[in-house]
């Protein structure tokens, strides 16, 4: 019955084979991984080298890979008018020869997994998918500029983070929050992944269906490093010759053994590509670092009392006004009234803030322009669904917003553990089915718009 399923689902999006007869070899891999539900997110259990971890994930995703792969080819060629298959060529040619050989395993390993459980997905799909933030928000704007004339589409708003430690928390260690902003039709990065690798350090981190990578970058190692990050608003630039932002984030986070050898290893060879203000701590030291990565510039900062909040607005001088087109004092924009936020929230729980707070804060509906609770572009729990124009964002009541929670303290980092909650931070549920038939204007996302009913927080651990 669930390979029926599975292959009518395929099936309609093109996808579909037949499940392959698995090899010892393979099902020895299998016996090694795992998956189960809970509270709206995919928990998946991956172990071992590079090809049989990734066989693992895309044996056990397959079903989701497919959808996210029909979503994203959806979305690409509405709003490019390319399609995909020219996409996956350019994105081959210019990331195959930057990815390292344990990332290129897992990415076969994934597309062999997939293949063995009915699904028809390549090597070069997976990395134009994995990479497709970069692709799709700092390549392409450079690409479109050479077919037609005007400004490039802007960076697009996301996420709200903090982190604080010393004499601003409870206890005296880190304490980090993390929400992801999103168009709500994109593929839902609902996928808590548990990373056992023969070398380097365990990962439990949020992810997509098909990715290496985070995306959302929430993460904890068995290193003691916990992070996050919030994309830079209004950046430009790109570096085609730079490694791919998705193979340097796994790279780091697998890799490094401190918080100075992971951002040593994001700024080697950036090529630009999602732009963030990355927010770390060290469970071990207590010790925060905000590393924001530009492509002309980066501002590395670190703290052992204190805090760091990201909103989308660069707080380096340099890559705000070099590389960047935002304000940082217009408070009538998202990021600059969040930004504004952050920092209220910080001072008025300064000495107390732990996971409780941090659950708050990430569900927050404060405007800071209007002055009141709010719901709206301008809230750190985003509801762009929610704003009518001119209430800071550009498209009225656009199809966005907040569509998690994730919450860590350093104790949990030790035991490499964290909370989450799927569908929104303050657990507002969302239809597809009313929202369209309220804003007809978006109806061209009906075939990939999906629900988000309201889910409970959870707590999730490696090795479940």
């Amino acid at each position: 019955m669930v390979w029926a399923a599975l292959l009518g689902c395929c099936a309609a999006r093109g996808l579909a084979a037949e499940p392959a007869c698995l090899t010892a070899e393979q099902q020895g891999w299998l016996a090694k991984g795992r998956r189960l539900e809970r509270a709206g997110w995919i928990y998946l259990h991956v172990e071992g080298e590079p090809r049989e971890r990734g066989f693992q994930h895309g044996y056990l995703l397959a079903r989701e890979i497919a959808e996210g792969l029909r979503v994203q080819r959806f979305e690409w060629e509405h709003h490019s008018t390319m399609d995909w298959s020219w996409l996956v060529t350019r994105a081959a040619a210019m990331f195959a020869p930057r990815i390292d050989p344990e990332d290129m395993a897992e990415l076969e390993g994934i597309a062999a997994g997939a293949a063995a459980a009915g699904v028809r997905v390549t090597r070069d799909d997976l990395i134009a998918y994995n990479g497709i933030i970069e692709l799709n928000d700092y390549w392409w704007p450079t690409e479109l500029k050479k077919l037609k004339d005007g400004p490039a589409p802007p960076v697009r708003e996301a996420c709200s983070s903090f982190i604080a430690t010393g004499s601003w928390t409870s206890d005296g260690n880190f304490v980090l929050g993390h929400n992801t902003m999103q168009d709500y039709c994109d593929v839902f990065p609902n996928v808590i992944e548990d990373i056992l690798p023969t070398k380097g350090h365990r990962i439990l981190w949020q992810t997509t269906p098909g990715w290496i990578h985070s995306g959302t970058d929430f993460f904890v190692t068995s290193a003691g490093i916990a992070g996050s990050e919030t994309t830079i608003g209004g950046f430009e630039g790109f570096d085609t010759n730079g490694v791919p932002e998705f193979v340097r984030m796994r790279r780091a986070t697998q890799d490094a053994a401190s918080l100075d050898q992971w951002c040593e290893i994001m700024k080697r060879q950036n090529n630009g590509g999602y732009a963030n203000s990355w927010l770390l701590g060290d469970a071990h030291t207590g010790e925060i670092t905000r590393l924001e990565l530009g492509l002309k510039y980066s501002a590395w900062e670190k703290k052992r009392d204190g805090y760091f909040t990201g909103s989308n607005v660069a707080e380096d001088p340099k890559i705000l006004i070099l590389e960047t087109s935002r304000s940082d004092t217009d408070i009538r924009t998202s990021s600059v009234a969040r930004r504004v936020r952050w920092h209220q929230l910080m001072r008025q729980y300064e000495g107390r803030i732990n996971l409780a707070l941090a659950r708050r804060f990430e569900a927050d509906h404060f405007d800071t322009w209007k002055g009141k609770v709010l719901p709206g572009a301008r809230s750190l729990c985003g509801h762009f669904e929610l704003d009518p124009m001119g209430q800071g964002h550009d498209v009225p009541f656009d199809c966005q917003g907040t569509v998690d929670a994730k919450v860590v303290d350093a104790a949990m980092a030790k035991r490499l553990s964290f909370e989450a909650r799927w569908g929104s931070g303050c657990g507002r549920a969302f239809n597809a089915e009313k929202f369209l038939a309220a804003h007809p204007q978006f109806d061209w996302q009906a075939e990939i718009l999906k629900d988000r009913p309201t889910e409970p927080w959870a707590t999730f651990h490696a090795g479940e």
